[in-house]
């Protein structure tokens, strides 16, 4: 089953559980609406370190929400693109992605409390490694948290996603949990966005960020999760 076949499945499940909360429909981004061959409007894109990033806009006729994805092909030693009018303390980000090429690196990310291209966490899938890892940047460098074994299928897509609250954080490839650790080294809102490393080329679609609430069931019923999205797109909100 791909990931975004799981996915659909893990949604359709949650809606019958939860009888007693309201989900609110996600807002995703699918960068449908965008010039081919440009970065997406609402975006920032730039790098950590050394290198140029490139951020554009491509059609992929394998995208989950077809036409496009966003691809970032450039080389640099670490590649972000966030979303600029969105501050997040506590919640998820979650995305589609898919390694498509690259030597030394195949990784596809998610960022988030991005403060500025120094500042913020990140994890990301590696399919050369076969790995998912968690770590945290600051002006002295990327800091390793946890690493976990996982199947990364290159030329496939995958879903990545994390949730923080507080200093909780975890880390989910294809609805599975690998990491579940807690952390404070960065804290407060910040922005959430996309992340590659050195030489990689990867495609990103369907990404989505809001916030979780937990709805408490009666003693002995399990949790049910409530997801509503903290901004509108730009797209929205230029309507």
């Amino acid at each position: 089953m791909t990931g975004f076949a799981y996915n659909r499945v893990v949604l359709f499940a949650v809606l019958a559980i939860a009888s007693t909360s309201t989900i609110t429909p996600l807002l995703a981004e699918g960068f449908d609406q965008d010039t081919v061959g440009t970065s997406p409007r609402g975006w920032s894109c730039g790098v950590t370190g050394h290198g140029t990033a490139k951020w554009t806009v491509q059609p992929d006729a394998t995208a989950p929400s077809k036409p496009n994805v966003l691809i970032q092909s450039g080389n640099s030693a670490y590649s972000w693109c966030v979303q600029r009018d969105v501050a997040l303390a506590d919640g998820f980000v979650e995305s589609g992605f898919k390694p498509i090429d690259g030597r030394e690196d195949q990784a596809g990310g998610l960022v988030w409390r991005w403060k500025d291209g120094d500042n913020y966490y990140v994890a990301r899938a590696n399919a050369l490694e076969n790995n998912v890892s968690l770590y945290y940047m600051d002006r002295a460098g990327r800091h390793t948290l946890k690493y976990a074994d996982a199947k990364v299928p290159r030329e496939q897509w995958s879903t990545l996603r994390i949730e923080f609250t507080g200093k909780r954080i975890r880390v989910l490839l294809n609805g599975k949990s690998h990491i579940d650790i807690e952390d404070t080294h960065i804290n407060g809102a910040g922005s959430v966005g996309v992340w590659t490393k050195a030489d990689s080329v990867t495609a990103f679609d369907n990404f989505s960020s809001g916030k979780i609430k937990v709805a408490r069931e009666r003693k002995g019923a399990p949790q049910t999760y409530e997801e509503s999205p903290v901004i509108k797109s730009w797209r929205e909100s230029d309507i």
